[in-house]
């Protein structure tokens, strides 16, 4: 068991698995004897807009709510995401980003500019920040759709949570017919070399 609380914002575009990624995270907690809550916002999620969920679980959780300056780990699904979401991570947390550019309406139609130092500007903040080829490797794993679950397979070398939870939360909530390949997805994004 952890003596401590562990909390982990998830943050990414509405379509990229977040949702379902959160849930996974939290039957594994609950499965490795964890009190855990969860949060989540989706307004324009299947819009292309932002969402986040947030988990957090240990020995005792009084609240689902990730405040800012509160999160161990941010994990976001899309670049821009990650600067929108850094306001949650506590200092010397951990970022994890996906190597990915979603153009938001505002870039489109040429009133910002999208960031493209990402990295650096995270890096400035974040104790450690990895970027990952999220969909590169689900491709490998034999679905562009197992994104979400590749990134969660680097997350889960961070936590306290037995590799068996993973696999019971991943049977849990996944699909019978996508079980396999997301088991691959969480294996590869396992062993990524960071």
């Amino acid at each position: 068991m952890a003596d401590r609380l562990y909390s982990v914002m998830f943050t990414g575009v509405g379509g990229q698995g977040i949702l379902v990624a959160s849930d996974i995270l939290a039957i594994a907690a609950m499965y490795a004897g964890y009190d855990v809550k969860k949060s989540e916002v989706h307004g324009m999620a299947q819009r292309g807009g932002s969402v986040e969920s947030g988990v957090r679980f240990g020995d005792k959780v009084f609240s689902p709510l990730i405040g800012m300056g509160e999160a161990d780990f941010l994990v976001a699904f899309e670049k821009l995401e990650a600067l929108r979401g850094l306001k949650y991570l506590r200092r010397g947390g951990i970022c994890l980003i996906n190597d990915y550019e979603w153009m938001p309406l505002s870039v489109l139609t040429g009133e910002f500019t999208y960031p493209h130092d990402v990295l650096d500007k995270v890096k400035k903040y974040a104790d450690k920040a990895y970027l990952l080829p999220g969909l590169e490797l689900a491709k490998r794993a034999g679905n562009p759709r197992t994104l979400n679950v590749v990134i969660l397979g680097v997350l889960a070398r961070f936590l306290p949570l037995p590799q068996e939870a993973w696999m019971y939360a991943l049977s849990n909530r996944i699909k019978k017919n996508y079980i396999d390949v997301n088991k691959k997805a969480f294996e590869l994004g396992n062993k990524f070399m960071l």
